[in-house]
């Protein structure tokens, strides 16, 4: 029954979320992707950053017992009139909103004793780098469980606070080539789906993609993405969703307002292929579309009926400033540390994340990737974006941290 209520739950908060958005859009959503910490979470697959990244399909639970907490850290000391609860069904009775500029003393803004659950909007004046919800006593058994926790202030326009762009890029074809694990090799890897560019095989090159027909919405983006071929009981199965986003969150702000455009050419390869278990140093991750309370993992998880399977996969965003490519075709590029590029890979880059969705869901069983197991998802990335495309995304969406479409406009 409870189960049934989550699904219900995160259904419901990703309608809500779509129809906000006009409404809400002369606000400024201060907390999207900021640095959460929560007092305690129910299992690795519910952390404190899941409330926070916009996904209704990800959520925050604290371990079963009161006076639990989460934080966000806004960066710097901001003013703010609304806070956005979303909970899931482990929702508060009681619960506080309280802000402090050290992290240490908190300031009382709201108190809620007869807490509704659902989503919440309160309208909550105050100030502060540091917000937290502090749950006083808890509606059910359960631990405190929340979809999306956010932050709102101000007005001054329809932009939405989120540094990204994006590309829809539909499945075109499956070989078992990989130009650049194995250029110039045609059938030395494992089966691959392709997906931008069309004419991808182990010879291509740059020029190829640049005048190739794509399966890309933008159609300027003739880059190239593949992954391991997914096979159901042998068979291959397509995703039916295929999002590339590209994003300025895992840095700090004034990181982001120096992000550089991937250069033409640059190639990289993401996840672990030769992974041999969920903890083997690999970075996919696997959930249920519109069913959060399923839970995430490095492998394949078993889905409710009515749901799909989905693959996250995010690439690194700080690139040496010198190599297009590297002998392992990852050295070329590191994850940032900190909030900051490290000094050995100096320029950021837009984050790619690749957002694939399958049409199965119930028993794994007959599951499995070309390369093996769930969690050896991997993705390749050969990028083709027109070099003044590529740069006006950045410009005008990325590093003033606004929402763009695949249109490259807010």
């Amino acid at each position: 029954m409870r189960r049934a209520l989550l699904t219900v739950l995160a259904v419901l908060g990703a309608f809500l979320v779509s129809g906000a958005g006009t409404a809400n859009a002369a606000e400024t959503l201060l907390s999207q992707n900021r640095p959460a910490l929560a007092s305690s979470t129910e299992n690795a697959g519910t952390p404190a950053a899941a409330a926070v990244d916009g996904d209704n399909g990800t959520r925050w639970a604290s371990g079963f017992a009161d006076n639990q907490w989460l934080r966000i850290d806004l960066g710097s000391t901001q003013s703010f009139n609304r806070v956005l609860l979303r909970w899931e069904a482990a929702y508060a009775r009681g619960f506080q909103i309280q802000t402090s500029n050290t992290g240490n003393e908190w300031v009382t803004a709201h108190t809620t004793t007869n807490g509704t659950g659902g989503e919440q909007s309160l309208a909550v004046t105050g100030s502060g780098r540091y917000v937290r919800v502090l749950v006083t006593e808890r509606a059910t058994q359960w631990g405190a469980s929340l979809w999306e926790f956010q932050v709102y202030g101000g007005t001054g326009g329809p932009i939405v606070r989120v540094a990204e762009f994006l590309a829809d890029c539909a499945y075109t074809h499956r070989l078992p080539d990989d130009p650049i694990v194995f250029p110039n090799m045609p059938g030395a890897s494992h089966m691959h789906s392709f997906f931008g560019a069309t004419v991808t095989n182990a010879n291509t090159t740059v020029d190829d993609l640049a005048n190739s027909p794509t399966s890309c919405n933008p159609a300027v983006d003739t880059s190239s993405y593949w992954v391991p071929t997914f096979y159901s009981n042998n068979q291959p199965i397509e995703p039916t969703g295929t999002t590339f986003y590209y994003l300025g969150e895992g840095v700090r702000d004034d990181v982001i307002a120096r992000i550089q455009p991937l250069p033409y050419g640059l190639r990289i390869v993401a996840g672990n292929a030769k992974a041999t278990g969920p903890n083997d140093n690999t970075i996919s991750r696997w959930s249920c579309l519109h069913a959060g309370d399923a839970g995430s993992g490095h492998d394949f998880i078993t889905c409710p009926a009515g749901s799909m399977l989905e693959s996250y996969l995010d690439f690194p965003q700080c690139w040496n400033g010198r190599d297009l490519d590297s002998a392992d075709h990852k050295s070329h590029m590191a994850y940032p540390v900190n909030g900051d590029c490290p000094a050995s890979h100096p320029v950021p880059v837009p984050k790619l994340r690749q957002v694939l969705r399958y049409p199965v869901n119930g028993s794994t069983a007959g599951f499995r990737l070309a390369s093996g197991g769930g969690f050896t998802m991997h993705g390749d990335f050969f990028n083709a974006w027109p070099v003044n495309e590529m740069a006006r995304r950045v410009n005008d969406c990325i590093r003033p941290i606004i929402k763009c479409g695949a249109d490259g406009h807010p």
